[in-house]
């Protein structure tokens, strides 16, 4: 249902899920099955992160407010991490992924996404 995305920022690992519904703004415009389905991506994301990268928390949010396309982000978060324990937004500059790194981690990412 949705598009999986991996966040440039190399501060913390990210995915953000954007439904691939033209329009879509709310979480409570989402169809019935739609909304099964994001939880269901959601739980899959989460899963990804915990299996990869062990973190303490995931943290899981629908913000919306500088894009509002409905999206949203799932982040792996450590007690270690720049921004913990408080929210990642604005927390940090972002440190973007080398090429090399950023193609690294979205290929283990994918594949475990998909076994998931």
């Amino acid at each position: 249902m949705s598009s999986v995305l991996l966040m440039d920022d190399a501060n913390y690992p990210w995915l953000i899920l954007v439904p691939e519904r033209p329009g879509l703004c709310e979480f409570h415009d989402l169809a019935p099955g739609d909304l099964m389905a994001i939880s269901d991506e959601i739980a899959r994301a989460s899963r990804a992160l915990q299996g990869l990268f062990r973190p303490d928390r995931i943290n899981v949010a629908a913000l919306g407010n500088q894009v509002s396309q409905f999206h949203v982000h799932v982040v792996a978060r450590f007690a270690s991490d720049p921004a913990w324990p408080g929210p990642v937004w604005g927390a940090q500059p972002r440190k973007p992924y080398g090429t090399e790194a950023l193609a690294e981690r979205a290929a283990a990412l994918k594949t475990t996404f998909a076994a998931c």
